[in-house]
């Protein structure tokens, strides 16, 4: 009992810390929290070295032919972003409105992306660990389509509580990774949207596929909510394309099972096939990716290799 109540102390501790840190951001220009993004970046690469071997590795497999000062200033890059990230998610509230959004948002494709939202089916959307991706469901919510999303629940219940109120303040719900299978069956059924970041490791039983040429572990239900919900499958992006809080909502690829090609029609390559369009999106702006994020994690079987190989050629 003594350790549990020192656990949530300890974790109630962090939450006003995070608490405190968001006051003060809020308080700040987005100017400012540019400044100290550039501030936190310099200290996180060339005076602590954060992660640094993660980095390295992650940005040699994906770059090989990147210089010594072209991977050091992806670092950068990636750490400022990061501070960013988290400064617009503390504004966005209070700054983005039904009024005002398209002075900080723009959606180069928002009518292909619109039609998928007001149509009669179920829809999967999915992106990666790249740009704001915090700003999707939002950006939905406050537009009027209410989204459902798949993500673990934080250790510090504290902490987990305060981000689901933002995600839902504009309506963005929450579905537990842990056993949401019959939850997310349940809202496919219903023809709602899900939301899912595509790029987490899977383990050594998911599904193998090429990414930046080396294989990693993909999650097999994406494919399988597609495929088994009639639902089309759109990958999409949250860049940010100058100032911070300016970002730009980008529509990568779209598929119907009902009308792809007989080659996707399977796990494997239609894994591939939406990796594929996140890879293509983290190459055009790669100061924007998660590098410190391990996903190349372990190596496949045998025949997980042969899969990787195979669903690249067919793509």
């Amino acid at each position: 009992m003594e350790r549990t109540a020192i656990g949530k102390l300890a974790d109630w501790a962090v939450y006003a810390v995070l608490r405190l840190v968001i006051c003060v951001v809020q308080a700040m220009s987005l100017d400012a929290c540019r400044g100290l993004a550039r501030w936190i970046a310099w200290l996180a690469v060339d005076l602590l070295r954060v992660r640094d071997q993660v980095l390295e590795e992650n940005l040699r497999q994906a770059f090989p032919d990147a210089t010594e000062a072209r991977r050091r200033d992806l670092k950068r890059q990636m750490w400022e972003h990061l501070v960013l990230m988290v400064c617009e998610i503390a504004h966005a509230p209070r700054r983005i409105h039904q009024t005002n959004w398209y002075r900080y948002l723009s959606i180069p494709e928002r009518r292909r992306l619109v039609a998928h939202l007001l149509e009669d089916r179920p829809l999967v959307m999915v992106s990666g660990h790249f740009g704001n991706f915090e700003m999707a469901g939002f950006t939905a919510g406050l537009l009027g389509f209410p989204t459902y999303a798949i993500a673990r629940e934080l250790d510090n219940r504290y902490v987990h509580r305060y981000l689901d109120d933002f995600r839902r303040v504009k309506g963005q719900y929450m579905i537990s990774k842990d056993g949401s299978a019959n939850e997310v069956k349940e809202h496919l059924d219903r023809r709602r949207t899900i939301l899912l970041l595509a790029d987490q490791h899977a383990g050594p039983k998911g599904c193998w596929i090429e990414f930046f040429r080396r294989p990693a572990s993909y999650h097999k239900a994406v494919a399988v909510f597609a495929l088994t919900a009639d639902a089309p499958l759109v990958v999409c992006s949250v860049r940010r394309t100058g100032k911070p809080m300016h970002l730009e909502i980008g529509l990568e690829g779209e598929v119907d099972p009902r009308t792809m090609p007989a080659e996707l029609k399977g796990i494997e390559p239609l894994t591939q096939w939406y990796n594929d369009r996140l890879e293509a999106i983290v190459r055009r702006t790669p100061g924007q990716y998660w590098w410190l994020h391990r996903r190349w994690k372990g190596e496949p079987p045998k025949k997980g290799r042969a899969a990787a190989r195979s669903s690249r050629q067919a793509a």
